[in-house]
């Protein structure tokens, strides 16, 4: 029997490729799940208990919460990455992880073959594919939902008739939790002018009265909340915890698929939205305009090609290295107030602060220059306006 690793999340997809890939295809199958912090110790014993009942021979899975950040998350702070002004990335960015992971666990037991469960019509088989085939491109990927191309209904019908019959109904919404925020996805997403109801996000109102909080940064990452000290990663989960009771970082991004085609997803992220504007707000203050606008167009290009599955290019090291170098001075304190569904951004605190009083004050006063100064300069700035009105002025 040949070794073969599944990507298994304990979905109606996996588990069909599970059992079929050791019934019909005689392989020994080894599940493993990658957690980037979307399941609990209970989830975990769950998805394990079903992929033993469907035929693996083991079932393995990786905590690859503190990876995603550094590998990933870290990155997308620094370079204020949000997909089309309104996406952080929050799912794009895990499959990216968990690939890697996969073909390192498969490496590692010696397996020849990787399977997954997407489906040909979207961008996760890109993703997975693409990771896999530069890391080990000795290892052969199997997909049977995808080369099969089989509907819902046939995958339940087997496991069924091989004596699996967990409850398999299709849920009215299709959630995907993560660190890096929640995807949601439903029938109204199918469409272009129907939005998401109430109901459908995980997260529902519990908080009307307004909140205050202290966001503390250094170097560009989240090190406190209201000036408690912790981890990056423990303080994005508080934050999420917080802010979702307000509703706060819901949304429908429109985007184009790696496939060719538009997309429309809905999601709720919190913590990631607050974060990445909070950051945005402190950078404003701490960086230089060109420093600001190299970001911003670095950080545009770094999350359009981990979206599409390029992690691996060396140009991602390059530009990792750009945004790292940029945050050694973006450190201070950002205060926000949470309202339900929306925050505001009230100001920041930080010795860092270009906006320094004592350069003057912006349509107040100046201390640094004098009034003719000032007009030297105007005049010598406004020379190349004057010489291409005056050489084209009759045209």
């Amino acid at each position: 029997m040949e070794k073969l690793v599944i990507a298994y999340s304990g979905g109606l997809d996996t588990s069909y490729c599970a059992k079929y890939l050791s019934q019909e295809e005689g392989f020994e199958v080894h599940a493993v799940s990658v957690n980037t912090g979307g399941f609990s110790k209970a989830e975990i014993d769950e998805i394990e208990e079903k992929a033993l009942a469907l035929g693996a021979t083991s079932y393995t899975s990786i905590d690859a919460v503190s990876t995603f950040y550094n590998k990933v998350v870290k990155y997308l702070i620094f370079g204020n990455v949000l997909r089309n002004n309104t996406y952080p990335l929050s799912v794009s960015a895990e499959r990216i992880v968990q690939a890697i992971e996969i073909v390192n666990h498969a490496k590692k037991i010696g397996a020849k073959y990787i399977a997954h469960g997407s489906t040909g019509a979207g961008n996760d088989q890109v993703r997975f594919d693409m990771i896999f085939q530069i890391l080990a491109p000795e290892i052969q990927i199997i997909t049977p939902i995808r080369d099969k191309k089989l509907a819902r209904e046939e995958e339940i019908n087997y496991l069924q008739q091989n004596g699996i019959d967990y409850p398999w109904e299709k849920a009215k919404y299709s959630i995907n939790r993560g660190l890096w925020g929640t995807s949601v996805g439903g029938d109204e997403t199918l469409t272009s002018h129907l939005s998401l109801p109430e109901s459908a996000y995980p997260s529902q109102l519990e908080k009307e009265l307004p909140k205050e909080l202290k966001l503390t940064f250094k170097n560009g990452e989240l090190v406190a909340l209201d000036g408690e000290q912790d981890s990056p990663v423990a303080n994005i989960e508080k934050l999420s915890a917080i802010a979702s009771k307000y509703a706060i970082g819901r949304d429908i991004h429109v985007g184009d698929t790696i496939i060719g085609i538009k997309g429309r997803v809905g999601f709720e992220a919190a913590a990631p939205l607050i974060i990445i504007k909070a950051h945005h707000l402190l950078e404003k203050h701490t960086l230089s305009k060109w420093q600001q606008y190299q970001k911003e167009q670095m950080g545009n290009f770094y999350g359009m090609l981990l979206h599409e599955g390029n992690y691996l290019d060396e140009v991602m090291r390059n530009i990792e290295a750009f945004l790292t170098d940029t945050q050694k001075h973006v450190s201070g304190d950002v205060f926000v107030t949470l309202h339900p569904y929306r925050f505001e951004l009230n100001g920041i605190s930080s010795k860092h602060d270009l906006m320094n009083a004592s350069f003057g004050s912006y349509g107040e006063m100046n201390k640094g220059w004098t009034a003719d100064e000032a007009k030297g300069f105007i005049k010598i700035l406004s020379n190349s306006g004057k010489i291409a009105n005056h050489v084209n002025q009759d045209s």
